[in-house]
C-alpha cells in the first residue's frame, strides 16, 4: 500500500491537508501518517532551557490531543496513523518523514493569511516547494472535499522538464482509471503572436503521445489570455479536480522548484496541485494493469 505524508497543524490549513489527502487516499487506496512536527531543544529556541519534565508532560499531552483530532478527520475506509517528529524546520521534518515511510507525495495547506488569493504560499509550503524530492500535494485554503478526485489536469510547457510532469500525470490517471486534461497556458503577448501557435503545436504532439497510453480518456486545451491567471480563470474546473505541474529547469535532479509560470497558477487555480520534482520517476509513473491494495479501516495509531 502507498503512503502519503501529511503535514498536520490543529489549523484551517491542517484540516484542509487531511481533507486533500484522504480524497487522494481513496484514489489510489493510500495510506496516511499525520506528521507534526516539534523543535528540539535548542539554545535558539524561545523556550531553551528546558523547563523540565512538568512541561515535556503538557507539551506531549496537547501533541496528542491535537494528533486525535486530527486523526479523527480520517474517514473511516481511509487507514491512517500519526507522528511526531523532531526537526529544525517543519519542511525538513516532513522530508525525513517522507523518507524514512518511502511516501510517495507530501500533502501540506498552502494557504496563509489572505482575503484574496485561494492559495498564498506559506514559510512551510515554500520550503517544501523548493526542496523536496517527492511530488507536494497543496491544498487550497478552506479545502472540504474528501471524496475520490474525479479528474486530473496536467500542465504542458515547452521547456525541459514537460515530459515528467506528463509522464507522472499519464501514470497516475491508468493507476486511478481517471479522465486526463491535457492544458497549455498562454500569455498573450502582441510581441510575439506565434505563442499560441507554437502552444498548439506542442500540444499536438504531447496529447498524441498521452492518448496512444490511454485511449479515450484524454483531452486537450490551450488556454490563453493578457495574463496567466487569466487563462486559468478562463478554464473550467471540476469540483473534484486535480493539477499536476512540473518543477522549473532550475531544480537539481529529482527536486522541486516552483518556476514563475507555476506561482502564477497557483495564485489563481481554484483546486488543489501538484508539483512534480524534475526528472521525477515512480512505480505508477508507467501505465499498465496494475492490482490496487485493499483498502483497510483506519486505524488510529501514533508513535513517538
Amino acid at each position: 500500500m502507498r503512503r502519503y505524508v501529511v503535514g498536520y497543524t490543529a489549523t484551517e490549513n491542517g484540516r484542509a491537508a487531511v481533507n486533500l489527502a484522504a480524497a487522494l487516499a481513496r484514489s489510489q487506496q493510500a495510506s496516511l501518517d499525520l506528521v507534526m512536527v516539534q523543535s528540539p531543544d535548542s539554545p535558539y529556541a524561545g523556550t531553551y532551557p528546558p523547563s523540565g519534565r512538568g512541561y515535556e508532560r503538557i507539551l506531549a499531552e496537547q501533541l496528542d490531543q491535537w494528533l486525535a483530532e486530527g486523526l479523527a478527520l480520517v474517514p473511516h475506509d481511509v487507514t491512517a496513523k500519526a507522528h511526531v517528529r523532531q526537526a529544525e524546520s517543519t519542511a525538513e521534518g516532513l522530508i525525513e518523514a517522507a523518507r524514512e515511510f518511502s511516501a510517495a507525495v507530501i500533502v501540506v495547506g498552502a494557504a496563509r493569511s489572505s482575503l484574496l488569493r485561494r492559495f498564498s504560499i506559506g514559510s512551510v509550503a515554500s520550503a517544501l516547494l523548493h526542496a523536496a524530492d517527492v511530488p507536494v500535494a497543496l491544498a487550497p485554503k478552506g479545502y472540504r472535499r474528501q471524496a475520490s478526485i474525479t479528474r486530473l489536469t496536467c500542465g504542458i510547457g515547452t521547456r525541459p522538464g514537460a515530459d515528467d510532469v506528463m509522464q507522472a500525470a499519464v501514470g497516475a490517471a491508468s493507476w486511478r482509471s481517471l479522465p486526463l486534461r491535457l492544458v497549455s497556458l498562454v500569455a498573450l503577448d502582441p510581441d510575439n503572436p506565434e505563442a499560441v501557435r507554437a502552444a498548439e503545436a506542442n500540444m499536438s504532439e504531447r496529447f498524441a503521445a498521452a492518448a496512444a497510453l490511454l485511449p479515450g480518456k484524454v483531452t486537450r486545451t490551450v488556454a490563453h489570455g493578457k495574463t496567466i491567471e487569466d487563462a486559468i480563470e478562463g478554464l473550467d474546473w471540476d469540483e473534484g479536480e486535480l493539477m499536476m505541474i512540473g518543477s522549473s529547469r532550475l531544480a537539481r535532479n529529482n527536486r522541486l522548484f516552483l518556476g514563475a509560470t507555476a506561482n502564477k497558477v497557483l495564485r489563481t487555480l481554484p483546486v488543489p496541485m501538484v508539483v512534480v520534482p524534475r526528472n521525477y520517476r515512480s512505480d505508477r509513473t508507467t501505465p499498465g494493469p496494475t492490482t490496487p491494495d485493499r483498502t483497510t479501516p483506519a486505524d488510529l495509531n501514533k508513535d513517538g
